[in-house]
């Protein structure tokens, strides 16, 4: 399968767990065309990838979604391998992710799964595709600029791509599964304490910060 493909099949995947996958926004994932969105969406319509009619969104069909998610299992498991046996920063792993993801044999995948026993999740909080393509659903996550005053939660998710946000992350010592107290909530900020240390994040990067009540 041509990089070109998984990563268009993948990127349907990804916009329609936010959204939808319009036409414009692909084509700005994807850095092409509107008019070469279209032909590669025509053209894996017909080898039953991707569901294409004129003017509306795109989904994926069972097949396509099963390439999705194994091209983003490699992917998962290539952060998650990266960040913890390199010691690879956050924002680094992505991208050596992308590189690697699309020339991963399925054997290489399947040992790597194994020496990393078998995770459910990659270091942002990102759910990893077991197998057979079974993904792990937590309940009940919200926004950290959503969270309320005066009580415990626990960082499940860091939910961006931005560099800047994970520089921030690293600069705070920020990471999932990290338990926190919310101390106030104000319009633009949000006061937390962790570590026995107590910072003000603005909201801008406290709405990529996901948890649950611990």
């Amino acid at each position: 399968m041509s990089v070109s493909i998984e990563n268009f099949v993948k990127t349907i995947y990804a916009l329609n767990e936010r959204a939808v996958a319009k036409t414009s926004t692909i084509a700005d994932e994807l850095k092409i065309s509107n008019a070469a969105v279209t032909d590669m969406a025509k053209k894996l319509c017909k080898k039953e990838y991707v569901n294409y009619e004129k003017y509306k969104s795109l989904s994926l069909t069972k097949k396509g979604k099963k390439l999705a998610l194994s091209v983003i299992r490699k992917h998962r498991l290539w952060e998650l391998f990266l960040y913890t046996t390199f010691d690879f920063s956050l924002e680094e792993i992505h991208y050596e992710a992308e590189l690697l993801e699309h020339q991963t044999s399925n054997f290489l995948l399947e040992k790597m799964d194994a020496f990393l026993n078998y995770p459910k999740f990659d270091p942002h909080g990102d759910p990893i595709p077991d197998v057979n393509g079974k993904i792990t659903v937590i309940e009940n996550m919200i926004s950290l600029s959503d969270a309320s005053e005066n009580k415990v939660y626990t960082i499940i998710r860091l939910n961006s791509s931005n560099v800047a946000f994970f520089e921030i992350c690293r600069g705070n010592e920020i990471t999932i599964q990290q338990e926190i107290v919310v101390l106030k909530n104000y319009i633009d900020f949000i006061e937390i304490k962790y570590r026995n240390k107590i910072i003000v994040l603005p909201k801008d990067i406290a709405k990529y910060i996901e948890i649950i009540l611990t």
